[in-house]
């Protein structure tokens, strides 16, 4: 079963094998391999949009959720960077996933055949050197990378494969064509665990927060001080535009330190300065 445990400072997630986590995309995306590797022997839960997996989590639907944040080679994910500033959720954990681009076909098929690959845009643009070296080939976007396995195998298509994970060739009973189509290997995505309970790790190293300044000469120049003050690193920082409000803008940052008294301090500094602040998660970095 699965359950919350109590501790006076904190809620620690205890895992079973019945622990519902939504993800975006269809069985087999990489989401999924990311969360069975994370809480092996979970039940994954698959949303069409981002918005469900939040919208499920929030509804007490699932016990947690897996989310990509970023890819170490398309950047980030800014709907979820929106959606985890909107709505009352925090990060347990991240994962770092390594990515390997898979052609998958069905059974029958074989690499001769295939006339057309179906997957995620994304995924396609990381496979460039695979359809310049295959001329024959049609590059053909599709919604989502387990999907498109879903939809070569679902129906029988005998001049096509996807590009996808080991995971969704698995789920969807496909055989692999050819492996590492990526053209990078240094092709990561990192994942967010994400829970509607705060979390406190004692051995924590990271806080990922959400902030928006002044329009002022020198505003973001004193925000990034009161970590600099104190010796603190930031490994990440970006922004987002503020729906509804043109040319203003939040500042996303992770900063190499738990819950100590220095991190306390630094936040504390930083409330005093921003309009806004927002702790998303404090967690044991991946």
């Amino acid at each position: 079963m699965t359950r919350w445990a109590k501790s006076p400072n904190s809620l620690s997630l205890v895992t079973r094998d019945s622990m519902k986590i939504a993800i975006q995309g269809e069985f087999g995306a990489f989401s999924h391999e990311a969360a069975l590797r994370m809480l092996p022997g979970c039940s994954v839960v698959p949303c069409a949009v981002s918005v469900e997996v939040f919208e499920k989590l929030l509804r007490r639907k699932v016990d947690a959720a897996v989310i990509p944040i970023e890819n170490s080679l398309a950047g980030p994910v800014t709907e979820h960077y929106d959606l985890l500033l909107a709505h009352p959720v925090h990060i347990h954990r991240e994962y770092l996933l390594r990515i390997r681009h898979n052609l998958i076909a069905a059974p029958q098929v074989k690499l001769k055949h295939v006339r057309r690959v179906f997957s995620h845009p994304v995924a396609l643009a990381q496979c460039r050197e695979f359809f310049r070296k295959s001329r024959g080939i049609e590059a053909v976007s599709f919604y989502d990378t387990a999907g498109s396995v879903k939809h070569v195998i679902g129906n029988r298509l005998k001049d096509a494969a996807a590009i996808a994970s080991r995971q969704a060739a698995l789920e969807y009973k496909g055989k692999i064509l050819k492996t590492g189509l990526e053209d990078d290997k240094q092709n990561f995505t990192r994942f967010f665990l994400i829970s509607r309970r705060p979390h406190r790790d004692k051995n924590a190293d990271k806080t990922s927060l959400a902030f928006s300044i002044k329009n002022q000469p020198g505003a973001l120049f004193k925000a990034l001080s009161v970590f600099a003050l104190r010796d603190i690193s930031l490994s990440k920082i970006e922004s987002r535009p503020v729906k509804g409000r043109p040319w203003e803008y939040v500042f996303y940052a992770d900063i190499m330190r738990g819950d100590d008294e220095a991190a306390r301090n630094a936040i504390h500094h930083l409330e005093e300065i921003c309009d806004f602040v927002k702790i998303l998660g404090i967690y044991r970095s991946a």
